[in-house]
């Protein structure tokens, strides 16, 4: 139950219905509303559990696309944002201590920043690293990657989950895109180092920025060749263009020096988001500091730079607590080695099934894909997962109180509030729900949720 304007108590089904009456679709953005979950009203979270109006509880695996990496509403983090909104509020001008601090972190870090700039959100950190490396080149085009998201705006609003007819050409996630905007994108398939080749032999004067999720965990987790990220530095290098690693989901999750600390490949610009903050609205861009003083928060930068909330004085309290506790405590042994055991114990259940299946990921990240063969490296490898039985077991998992997102080729999360007996469960649970989807036909009554779309986080 949850409590209406007046204080009353409102089943769930009848506020989502509210809801729907006043907020498009129901819901605040476009991957929440899930087809057959649609009356889903969340209620509390805790740790690695969230509530439901109508007294469900879940364990969960989603976790918000990946934010919480200590958990739902950890307390340190929680006491650190009240205690900084009680005694701060946001000015809007100059600059507070708390920015200063977070900034001095993460150059400290982050082995590509020498200064950064804090934002709202992840996209509106790629926005700017794309428009900062068009005015430091002077030049017209950018390269992003089939598979990889970076955001909402229209620049790289294309080629993420897409049909397989639509791999190979422009692919847009969205109508009301211009045609000219979308000429300007080139995109090419990841992990391929020849394809980069031969597109900064033929066009490397005029690229100003090649962009890379360095693990594309929009569609799962395609783990990147070493010798895939090295080109990229070189060619980008060889031609004077900016190489742009968005680490929004890598970063602080995988590492503290997100992936460029894992793979010793340091990129011009970097993008932040997500596990900076454990889920308070926290974005930030950093890099070489001549890329970063051409924004016009220093005086005479020609690329404009501005955010009412940037800098939010409860948010970057929330940051500083995050790092603090994973700096401090034993986070990532925790979540990797339940991560490890995550996949290990799904792997032996699928084969103990004879059910053809590929768990991969990283660290705390795992997905299961519905495939023979080996490890998928690209994303025309993802195009043979079976995405009824995908969306279908997830559905299922609903009846085990364990949530992973019931959308085609999206990645779980392993946080710091989870534990052994959680794996069990979801181990228990997945086996059941495999069971029940095979045995219904791979469910098809979800056929309408089986193809691939499905675009952002």
């Amino acid at each position: 139950m949850s409590s209406g304007p007046a204080g009353d108590t409102t089943p769930g089904p009848l506020l989502a219905e509210r809801a729907r009456r006043v907020v498009p679709g129901g819901v605040n953005s476009g991957q929440r509303s899930i087809p057959g979950l649609t009356d889903l009203v969340v209620t509390g979270t805790d740790g690695a559990r969230f509530r439901t109006a109508d007294g469900r509880e879940f364990t969960d695996f989603h976790s918000a696309f990946g934010p919480p990496l200590l958990g739902h509403n950890d307390p340190d983090v929680a006491r650190a944002a009240a205690e900084a909104g009680a005694r701060i509020g946001h000015m809007g001008v100059g600059v507070t201590e708390g920015e200063v601090l977070l900034a001095e972190q993460l150059a400290e870090l982050i082995p590509s920043i020498e200064k950064v700039l804090l934002t709202s959100t992840g996209s509106e950190a790629t926005f700017h690293a794309l428009r900062v490396a068009r005015a430091a080149t002077g030049r017209r085009l950018v390269v992003k990657f089939q598979g990889c998201y970076h955001g909402w705006h229209d620049a790289v609003s294309l080629n993420v989950i897409s049909a397989p007819d639509k791999v190979g050409g422009h692919d847009p996630i969205s109508t009301g895109i211009l045609p000219e905007v979308l000429d300007a994108t080139l995109v090419l398939p990841f992990n391929d180092s020849e394809a980069v080749r031969r597109a900064f032999a033929e066009l490397g004067g005029s690229i100003a920025a090649v962009i890379v999720e360095p693990v594309p965990h929009n569609v799962g987790a395609l783990l990147p060749y070493q010798e895939f990220l090295t080109t990229l530095r070189e060619e980008t290098t060889r031609a004077g263009s900016v190489l742009i690693f968005d680490e929004v989901i890598t970063g602080f999750r995988h590492a503290l020096g997100g992936w460029q600390q894992i793979s010793g490949i340091t990129p011009d610009l970097t993008t932040l988001g997500k596990a900076i903050a454990n889920g308070a609205p926290v974005g930030a861009i950093g890099g070489r500091a001549d890329l970063m003083d051409l924004f016009s928060t220093r005086p005479g930068g020609p690329a404009f730079f501005a955010g009412t909330y940037n800098g939010h004085p409860s948010v970057v309290a929330a940051a500083l607590a995050t790092l603090r506790k994973l700096r401090e405590e034993p986070v990532h042994d925790h979540v990797f080695r339940l991560g490890e055991r995550v996949r290990t114990e799904l792997g032996a259940m699928y084969d103990r099934l004879g059910v053809p299946a590929v768990v991969t990921g990283y660290g705390s990240v795992f997905v299961s894909y519905f495939m023979p063969g080996d490890t998928p490296r690209t994303y025309d490898d993802l195009l043979a997962n079976d995405a009824a039985l995908f969306v279908g077991y997830r559905r299922r998992l609903l009846d085990h109180g364990v949530f992973e997102l019931p959308l085609n080729l999206k990645r779980s999360h392993i946080s710091y509030a989870h534990t052994d007996d959680d794996v069990d469960r979801l181990v228990t649970a997945t086996e059941a729900a495999v069971g029940a989807a095979l045995a219904e036909g791979g469910a098809a009554d979800l056929a309408h949720t089986s193809t691939m779309g499905g675009a952002a986080h």
